[in-house]
């Protein structure tokens, strides 16, 4: 019974990957997400709002203003590649916002929709706006990727039959939204608490790196961040941004591989801009 039970699922897990793929902008990998954007950036809003409500913004106005200075560069970078390709649509309904929120850990995310948050306990490992553009990328890239839409029709597939998201959540509520708190790692405290497939985070770093590039941040930088964070891990606890981002020899190794690639578009947009200020 167990053995066609999961030779079932198997089948089905296959048909849905057949009939609901998606690609990954960059990478090419296609996934499986049958999630509509506009249920799932509905639920993104709306918890981000939730969050802003129950957290302190920062008052340090020059480190806001960093944080929505190198997020808008690199929105505008996101922008500029899904245009270049003809692929604006994508973005539709996007509502990007950048906030800083006054919290000692080592942490920083993003919401489907471009939700980002960054906490000012990673700051002293950013320590400037290229340091940041690689948290920020990153983490961008996550949500540009459709992780976390991956993840939930993973979740809804195994444990809800694969409903659509409308009936799961009118059907089922509450299993529902919580398979969406735990596909995106919203804890009690809303912060990524679950790990991403190396897969994805490859992808992340891979996306965050070109996006970084194209914003006019020096990608090489990411290999310093970390090798820093790194550092700060040692034989303790990991901080929590490192928790579901684990930074080891081989992720290293794997954004130095990546960096050049990621320094053509560095070098390719630096003269564009240098061009156009001519």
């Amino acid at each position: 019974m167990k053995i066609f039970t999961r030779y079932t699922i198997s089948v089905f897990i296959i048909i849905l990957l057949l009939i609901s793929c998606t690609t990954v902008p960059i990478t090419g990998r296609q996934q499986l997400n049958f999630m509509p954007d506009s249920s799932m950036l509905a639920m993104s809003f709306h918890q981000y709002d939730n969050f802003l409500k129950s957290n302190k913004l920062s008052t340090d106005k020059r480190k806001t203003e960093a944080v929505k200075r190198v997020g808008g560069r690199i929105q505008k970078a996101v922008g500029r590649y899904f245009s270049e390709r003809r692929l604006s649509h994508k973005l539709d309904n996007y509502s990007w916002e950048f906030n800083l929120i006054e919290n000692k850990d080592v942490n920083a995310w993003c919401m489907p929709g471009g939700k980002v948050v960054v906490y000012t306990g990673i700051l002293p490992y950013t320590q400037d706006d290229a340091g940041l553009a690689v948290v920020m990328g990153h983490e961008i890239g996550h949500a540009v990727a459709k992780h976390g839409n991956e993840r939930m029709s993973q979740m809804l597939a195994l444990q809800l039959g694969g409903v659509a998201l409308s009936t799961a959540l009118s059907e089922k509520p509450q299993e529902t939204r919580k398979l969406w708190m735990t596909a995106f790692g919203l804890g009690a405290q809303f912060g990524f608490t679950l790990p991403y497939s190396r897969i994805q985070e490859n992808e992340a770093d891979h996306l965050g790196l070109i996006f970084m590039a194209m914003a006019g941040y020096n990608p090489q930088r990411a290999v310093f961040f970390w090798e820093k964070m790194s550092q700060k891990k040692g034989g303790k606890a990991p901080p929590e941004f490192m928790s579901t981002h684990p930074s080891d020899k081989r992720r290293i190794a794997n954004i130095k591989a990546l960096t050049p690639t990621a320094m053509r578009y560095y070098k390719k947009y630096k003269n564009m801009r240098s061009t156009a200020s001519q």
